[in-house]
């Protein structure tokens, strides 16, 4: 027995052991991980290890720290390393304690105490969480309410680029009506909606997903899961439309208007959006890997895959909701369940459109913020269709001709990924900048909007993705007063759960 692995022991027989779910966050067990995995953040570097001298992450994050390589590690017995293990002692004498609440977890928290205590014992270099991450498979659990304790070393997308130690308690949510579209038309077996219970600080922040790339691990193997925190985008979402919508002085229709009272109903909502986004990556005529890993290319590239994913999610909401319009003229009765999957795919379409428009629209940097492109191409799309109007400082919509304004973009897109698989790939680039620009107006500056210079086409593509400017496409005169005046709700949403508001 190692010495991290005889503290653990010790410390676990004071803990008392935690066999209810429901109230995990509130036990003494989960405190103490917790509490033990923010104090080891800080004794941590960027890629993950523990340097036996030097102050931690808060001084090794802006760069690979020097002697962090298997070697970097000799004299573990001085005091950062004394002190990592006392907190990794904690951290496993918690997950034990806690284990008998997570019994669908048994192999995988089996597996992460081996995990935590090798990591202690071969001198906390790099982290590698792989076999536990192996273990760890919420896909497999998809029933409402089921719980699930995650812990590893990992960054987070829109948060942190730091694998530190994150914790967290997560809710699955999992309504009948979505398992019923999953195991119909819309299966996508890799898809995990949860909820935010409690967490550490790495989530303290815009993130909303749990991918397990993010995990530090040894190899990269074949992913079987993503997951994606409905709670916090719902709760985001019913902050900013309800202030955008105020001031822009937006009669809501009254379904709209319900989402905002009501955070369960917009979770429901974003669970569907999302499942049929997220499997939209992977399908349709693509002229290109469809998640654009490790491809440099024009930002708006990325601006056209979200919108293509977004607009599939809205024109399948209303493929879903005009089937069932049809059926009860025809004087069927609908089931419950279909009478729920038929009033949700209403409402996936007032998401789509509001969060894209309010929220993506105008949050984060102008640095190559390809949402915020998705956003305003949206916006203007419907404008210049005539079924979004900004008319005596009031924005309203013609919402019968909306669905069909909106179909038409996804179209034009679908057109474009079509044409581009017999393009050759900076052909593709530029046919995807007309069709953005064809709506939205380039920066004034923009090389591509003048035309490229015959030295850029005739050479590499790194020469025409160097010159995209960071602000391609600028906001309008309508979105700069909008973030002027939205930006503080927008920073309150940072670190937001379903809780919170």
């Amino acid at each position: 027995m190692s010495l991290s692995t005889a503290h653990s022991t010790a410390i676990a027989d004071e803990l008392e052991v935690v066999t209810d779910a429901s109230r995990v966050e509130h036990s003494i067990a989960w405190q103490q991980l917790k509490s033990a995995a923010i104090a080891l953040r800080l004794l941590q570097v960027k890629d993950g290890s523990v340097p036996s001298t030097g102050s931690g992450a808060q001084e090794g994050t802006a760069g690979a720290h020097e002697g962090t390589g298997s070697g970097a590690h000799e004299g573990a017995g001085s005091g950062a390393h004394e002190e990592a293990a006392a907190h990794v002692a904690a951290i496993v004498a918690g997950i034990r304690a806690l284990s008998p609440a997570f019994p669908h977890e048994a192999e995988y928290l089996d597996v992460l105490v081996t995990d935590f205590q090798r990591w202690a014992d071969e001198g906390f270099g790099e982290p590698d969480f792989l076999d536990s991450l192996m273990a760890f498979q919420p896909q497999q659990h998809r029933v409402d309410g089921i719980r699930h304790l995650v812990v590893f070393p990992m960054y987070t997308q829109n948060g942190s680029s730091d694998r530190l130690v994150e914790a967290l308690i997560v809710e699955t949510i999992w309504p009948e009506f979505i398992a019923e579209l999953e195991a119909g038309d819309y299966g996508n077996k890799l898809f995990v909606s949860l909820r935010l219970i409690d967490f550490t600080p790495g989530y303290d922040t815009n993130s909303a997903v749990l991918f397990p790339e993010t995990v530090a691990m040894r190899e990269i193997p074949s992913f079987t899961w993503g997951a994606i925190f409905q709670d916090r985008e719902a709760a985001r979402y019913r902050r900013v439309v309800r202030s955008a919508s105020e001031i822009t002085n937006l009669d809501l229709p009254e379904r709209a208007a319900a989402m905002l009272d009501d955070q369960r109903m917009t979770e429901k909502t974003f669970v569907m959006w999302d499942i049929i986004h997220d499997r939209t990556h992977m399908r349709g005529d693509l002229p290109f890997d469809p998640f654009m890993i490790k491809q440099r290319m024009p930002f708006f590239l990325y601006s056209l895959e979200e919108m293509r994913c977004d607009m599939t999610a809205f024109r399948e909401s209303v493929k879903i909701e005009r089937e069932f319009d049809a059926r009860v003229a025809a004087g069927e009765t609908l089931t419950e369940t279909e009478q729920e999957m038929h009033d949700y795919a209403h409402l996936v379409q007032y998401a789509v459109i509001f969060d894209r428009i309010f929220r993506f629209a105008i949050t984060g940097t102008r640095v190559r913020n390809y949402d915020a492109v998705g956003g305003q191409l949206l916006f203007a799309w419907l404008h210049q269709r005539g079924v979004l109007h900004w008319t005596d400082t009031a924005l309203t919509f013609d919402w019968e001709n909306v669905p069909d304004a909106v179909v038409a973009l996804g179209d034009a897109i679908d057109d474009l990924y079509w044409h581009s698989i017999d393009r050759p790939k900076v052909a593709h680039w530029l046919a995807a900048y007309e069709l953005v620009r064809s709506t939205l107006t380039p920066h004034p500056a923009s090389q591509w909007a003048r035309g490229l210079s015959d030295d850029i086409l005739a050479g590499a593509p790194k020469g025409y993705t160097d010159a995209v400017l960071d602000d391609e496409f600028p906001l309008s005169m309508f979105f700069e007063t909008l973030h002027k005046k939205m930006r503080p709700i927008i920073e309150s949403t940072v670190g937001i759960r379903g809780a919170d508001d």
